[in-house]
C-alpha cells in the first residue's frame, strides 16, 4: 500500500531542517568541524559530506570511486559504499566547497519538490523503506537529516535539536515503522495492543494494534498491553543503533517481557 503523505509539511520540514544544519555548521569551529563524530570512521565534516552527497544522487549526480571502501570495517553494503565515496570527493576539498555545495544542492532539490505534481509527489518508487510514494521517501529524508543533526550535537556535546518542524516530520516517520518492528521483527501475536508514547520536543502517543497485521490506529479499544514511554530523541539514537543510544531511556508499564522485546528489536536502520 502507498502512503500518501501531505506535501508541504514534508517539504516545509526539509527547508526548516537544511536551515538548522547550515547555521549549526557556520557555528563550529575548525576543530569542531575536523573532530571524529559518533559514527565510526566518519568526522563532524563526513557527516555534512554525507547529507550532501545524498542530495546530489537524487539529482541524478554521480561521484567516481577512488579506491575500494568495500573493506573498510563500518562499510557493509552497497550502500555504505556509496556514502564512502562522497565522503572521500569531499575530504579531498575545503570546508568552503562542501558549505558551497550544501547551499547549492539544497536550494536545486527545494525547487525541484517545489514544483513537483501530486502525481508526481505519490508516485510509487524505490525507497530506504521500501517501495512507497515519493512523498514518504522525502519524509525519510527528514528523519535522515534530522537524526544526523542529533549525531553531530551528541558528537561534540551540543545538546538535542530544538526545531518543532523537523521533529514533527521525523516522529511521524518513526511511528509509521512501528508496525514493522511490532508485528514483523518481533513477531506479536494477535489481539497484541502498543503504545508508544513520545516526550520531549513534539509529544505524542502513537498505538498499534495487532489483529491480521500490526498496524497504527487512532485509538485502542482497551488498554496497550504495554506502554513504552521514550523522549523522541533517545528513540532515535535506538533505531539507528548509535553509541548513544541507551535501552534504559525507554520506561516499560504492563508487559515488561513484550516491552523488553520491543526495545531490544527498535533498531532497524541501516
Amino acid at each position: 500500500m502507498i502512503t500518501r503523505v501531505p506535501r508541504k509539511p514534508v517539504i516545509d520540514a526539509l527547508r526548516e531542517e537544511w536551515s538548522v544544519l547550515d547555521t549549526l555548521a557556520h557555528s563550529l569551529s575548525d576543530e569542531q568541524w575536523a573532530a571524529p563524530s559518533i559514527l565510526p570512521g566518519w568526522s563532524v565534516s563526513d557527516i555534512y559530506a554525507h547529507i550532501v552527497g545524498t542530495e546530489w544522487m537524487l539529482t541524478g549526480r554521480e561521484v567516481a570511486p577512488t579506491r575500494d571502501v568495500s573493506t573498510l570495517d563500518h562499510v557493509r553494503n552497497p550502500i555504505g559504499e556509496f556514502n564512502e565515496h562522497w565522503l572521500d570527493f569531499y575530504r579531498a576539498r575545503s570546508r568552503q566547497q562542501l558549505m558551497d555545495d550544501f547551499a547549492k544542492v539544497t536550494t536545486q532539490r527545494l525547487t525541484a519538490l517545489d514544483g513537483l505534481a501530486v502525481q508526481q509527489w505519490d508516485a510509487e518508487t524505490q525507497t530506504p523503506v521500501g517501495p512507497d510514494s515519493y512523498g514518504r521517501f522525502m519524509r525519510v529524508r527528514v528523519f535522515d537529516c534530522w537524526a544526523h543533526e542529533i549525531d553531530i550535537r551528541d558528537s561534540l556535546g551540543l545538546g538535542v535539536p530544538d526545531d518543532v518542524v523537523p521533529a514533527t516530520a521525523a516522529r511521524k516517520e518513526m511511528a509509521a515503522s512501528l508496525p514493522f518492528i511490532v508485528g514483523k521483527r518481533v513477531g506479536a501475536s494477535a489481539g497484541t495492543a502498543v503504545t508508544v508514547a513520545f516526550t520531549g520536543l513534539v509529544p505524542r502517543a502513537v498505538h498499534i494494534a495487532v489483529e491480521d497485521r500490526a498496524a497504527l490506529v487512532p485509538a485502542l479499544d482497551g488498554p496497550a498491553d504495554v506502554t513504552l514511554r521514550v523522549d523522541l530523541v533517545d528513540y532515535a539514537r535506538l533505531i539507528g543503533g548509535r553509541s548513544t543510544a541507551d535501552p534504559a531511556s525507554v520506561h516499560i508499564e504492563g508487559d515488561h517481557a513484550l516491552g523488553e522485546k520491543i526495545v531490544a528489536n527498535l533498531h532497524y536502520m541501516i
